[in-house]
């Protein structure tokens, strides 16, 4: 692969990443006002769908963004092998260790904040 279109991947996987951030961020955002609201003092099988809302826009998000984070650093191994990379090519190798943050702290931070939001609505 030339290095444009291997830009062209990276590029890709980075809009992937973004977009599987929106749904569950949402949905999170949501909740909170939904809480404030009085969604704790809804029938359990109320609290019980909104729970499995939440758990299933964040695990096909968690699974979206470790797939295009993946996929992503794929491209960064193969950028590597390219012979006179361009600046651009070079900063994209360069952000290899903030595709773990990608990988890794997003998905840690919504299971936090999944968990926070269960403990308000059961606890």
């Amino acid at each position: 692969m030339t290095e444009n279109e291997l830009i062209a991947h990276w590029t890709r996987a980075r809009w992937h990443i973004i977009v599987s951030q929106l749904a569950p961020t949402f949905l999170l955002a949501v909740t909170v006002w939904m809480l404030i609201d009085g969604l704790a003092e809804t029938p359990l099988p109320v609290r019980l769908a909104a729970t499995g809302i939440l758990l299933a826009s964040g695990v096909l998000g968690a699974a979206a963004q470790f797939a295009a984070a993946q996929e992503g650093l794929a491209v960064i191994e193969e950028l590597k092998a390219v012979p006179g990379v361009s600046a651009i090519g070079r900063r994209i190798i360069a952000s290899a260790r903030g595709v773990d943050v990608v990988r890794f702290v997003g998905p840690a931070i919504f299971v936090a904040t999944f968990a926070a939001l269960l403990w308000a609505l059961y606890l």
